[in-house]
């Protein structure tokens, strides 16, 4: 506990109280000896912030935490926004001292304070699901970022061919895709900041449509052998080389999206029948899969030498560093990503391990229904893209080419 008590010797504010437990909290969370100061010397400074201006910590309000983070931005001081204090703040609800929420993702900026609503009315109004919400704020972030800047006054001179030129240079880094989940978020964006009385009903009307056709792609699945130079890039002598191998091998077996993996739980793995229960939590729908050989021995060699004994979740897949909490499927994606950086192959999505498990399967001889199956596909029009890397079949259906060889 030193040191909480160095803390504590240089506060005199109304958070000297509360250092000896918000340290024992950073303990349990698993936090590095590293961090632990940095966590005690942000509560510290804002001890001391609170103390000079006669407030106890039942002020802090988003308001209040915007005004004290605020000379740190400017500053580019490490830890400088209010997302630096949620361990300190997560600790105070917990003691019942702070009204502020703890799950909050506090601003410091105009800006920030506008994405702030922004986030609050897609996942209380709208009713979207976390990780689409997380998505919409991405987006919206960098919009904001290029056509308001940080004291979001760019707005008030925001017109549809600013609208127009931000979808037509971000179409270019993007698939058909990924542009229509551009230009989707994006209305809902313009939307929201016309509700808000910030912009013209104009300039969600401006923002161009994606051609796209359904099934006229081919599903990009790896190369044979990829599979395995991603597994092999894992180090299974550590931690987190154990959880990457075993997110990899689900992935590249059972042909899993990234949400699916991430919401898996210990309860959904039934060891005894042999199965693993998968959530769509698209459509709240739960369906039960044979779990392979391979695949349960990836998980049970992560499980028993690679999983924290202090994780904060049900999660199969949780975080290395503290705090443990379960992985997000933007996190799945940066294990595939930085898997297939070390194997040397590229740019590899966890959608693109999906099309290769279909693929492998497949080929494997397996007819389109089965596949359908696997992938839990809903209707057989779905899966019936994979059709085209089915060669085999697909020599049996074609004719001669026109004066030539059959």
């Amino acid at each position: 506990m030193a040191g909480g008590w160095s803390a504590r010797a240089r506060m005199a504010g109304p958070l000297v109280g509360y250092v000896e437990g918000f340290e024992a909290q950073l303990g349990q969370l698993g936090y590095m000896c590293s961090s632990v100061p940095e966590q005690l010397r942000l509560m510290a400074h804002l001890d001391g912030w609170l103390h000079a201006r006669r407030l106890d910590a039942a002020a802090l309000t988003p308001v209040v935490i915007a005004q004290f983070m605020a000379p740190r931005y400017r500053a580019g001081m490490r830890m400088r926004t209010a997302k630096a204090l949620e361990p300190l703040l997560v600790y105070l609800d917990s003691v019942g001292v702070t009204p502020v929420c703890a799950v909050a993702v506090l601003a410091a900026t105009p800006a920030e304070v506008l994405l702030e609503r922004y986030r609050r009315y897609l996942l209380v109004e709208r009713g979207l699901a976390v990780s689409t919400a997380r998505a919409r704020m991405r987006m919206a972030a960098a919009f904001l970022a290029a056509a308001a800047g940080t004291d979001g006054a760019g707005l008030e001179r925001l017109h549809a061919r600013q609208v127009s030129a931000f979808v037509v240079a971000r179409c270019r880094e993007r698939g058909p895709r990924g542009s229509r989940e551009l230009v989707t978020a994006l209305r809902s964006l313009l939307q929201f900041l016309q509700l808000e009385g910030l912009v013209g009903d104009e300039l969600a009307a401006a923002v161009p449509s994606v051609a796209g056709w359904r099934l006229s792609g081919i599903p990009a699945a790896l190369k044979a052998g990829d599979s395995q130079l991603l597994l092999d890039s894992c180090d299974r002598e550590t931690s987190m080389g154990r959880r990457d191998f075993a997110i990899l091998t689900v992935l590249t077996r059972l042909g899993l999206r990234a949400g699916e993996l991430a919401a898996l739980t210990l309860d959904d793995l039934d060891w005894a029948a042999g199965e693993i229960v998968i959530t769509n939590a698209k459509r709240g729908r739960r369906e039960a899969l044979p779990l392979p050989v391979d695949v349960g021995e990836a998980i049970t060699g992560y499980l028993r030498h690679g999983r924290p004994a202090r994780a904060l979740t049900r999660c199969v897949f949780v975080r290395v560093p503290a705090p443990s909490r379960g992985l997000s499927p933007g996190a799945v994606a940066g294990v595939v990503q930085a898997a297939a950086r070390r194997a040397d192959l590229g740019k590899i999505s966890p959608h693109r391990l999906r099309h290769t498990a279909a693929t492998d399967i497949l080929r494997a001889g397996a007819p389109l229904a089965e596949v359908g199956q696997i992938l839990r596909h809903r209707q057989p029009r779905t899966t019936a893209i994979y059709a085209k890397v089915d060669l085999q079949a697909l020599r049996l259906i074609a004719r001669p080419w026109p004066g030539g060889q059959s």
